[in-house]
């Protein structure tokens, strides 16, 4: 991997391999991205705003700077980590091999902590399309304008933006009972009740289980948080397409999620997340698995 600067706002990073733009930002994990018409992709993250496109092995990267892709960018993106030395663990998993097939380029995201907390609340019973409108609202209500291509558009506000906010602040994100669960979680984040700062040193499962005590964070939504933006590698969220495809090709129709946790620990180990993701990616985009 080697980092050149365009010009004083475009970086391009060679010598990538096993990434693809809509793989990564179009598989679930992440609602701040906009692919264009080019297929680049335009987005906020950590309050800064990009637009990457990927060809020949390059990601560029437009309105940033040598620091910001050092410090940022390699890091949110995950281009640090070899992609084909864990893709090699799972070679003898034809079901996890077929999705990593399909869905090479993904690359688990190391996201900002609280916008994935509050992001993830905002999915729970949700569709994506209506998830992403209401995160857009919430930044355009809360966050900082962040000018790209001519065009404003806004950062994930902070724990302090978010401070004292009420259900009734939240009513023009028309987020319904989710209002309750933003709040309860800006209040118990900012009471400390909730050690925000202290969950990606915590073991997985004590990390699990304080996410838990804020509402609207079940198994699911916590392990989202603990893959997508705390590290946590073996965390498996199981949502409807992973518990049917592990249903069909593991386990059989009746396990419940406690067997289906315990049985992708099992099979993935410490990376159970990242087979995970490419399961997912690939159940939903084809409808399904079939033996």
């Amino acid at each position: 991997m080697n980092i050149q600067m365009k010009d004083n706002t475009t970086a391009v990073i060679s010598g990538i391999e096993h990434f693809d733009l809509t793989h990564t930002f179009d598989c679930g994990q992440c609602f701040r991205w906009v692919k264009n018409e080019d297929n680049s992709y335009s987005g906020v993250a950590y309050g800064k705003a990009v637009r990457m496109s990927v060809a020949k092995g390059n990601l560029t990267i437009y309105n940033t700077c040598l620091s910001d892709v050092e410090n940022l960018w390699i890091n949110y993106l995950d281009l640090k980590r070899d992609y084909k030395e864990i893709k090699e663990l799972y070679t003898n998993d034809k079901y996890v091999s077929k999705a990593m097939e399909f869905g090479y380029g993904i690359h688990i995201l190391n996201q900002e902590v609280f916008e994935c907390i509050i992001s993830f609340i905002i999915s729970s019973q949700n569709q994506i399309p209506r998830i992403k409108k209401i995160v857009a609202k919430l930044c355009e209500m809360y966050g900082k304008e962040c000018i790209l291509d001519g065009n404003t558009l806004y950062s994930f506000p902070s724990l302090s933006e978010l401070s004292g906010i009420s259900e009734k602040d939240l009513e023009p994100l028309k987020a319904g009972y989710r209002a309750s669960y933003i709040v309860d979680a800006v209040n118990k984040l900012s009471s400390g009740e909730v050690d925000m700062a202290s969950l990606k040193d915590m073991p997985y499962p004590d990390a699990k289980k304080e996410l838990m005590k804020i509402k609207g964070i079940g198994p699911k939504v916590a392990d989202c948080i603990l893959l997508f933006s705390l590290g946590k590698s073996e965390a498996f969220p199981i949502d409807v397409w992973v518990q049917r495809t592990m249903r069909t090709l593991y386990l059989g129709e009746n396990a419940t999620n406690k067997q289906i946790e315990t049985e992708a620990e099992r099979l993935f180990g410490k990376y159970a997340g990242f087979a995970q993701q490419y399961l997912f990616y690939y159940a939903r985009e084809n409808g399904g698995f079939s033996k």
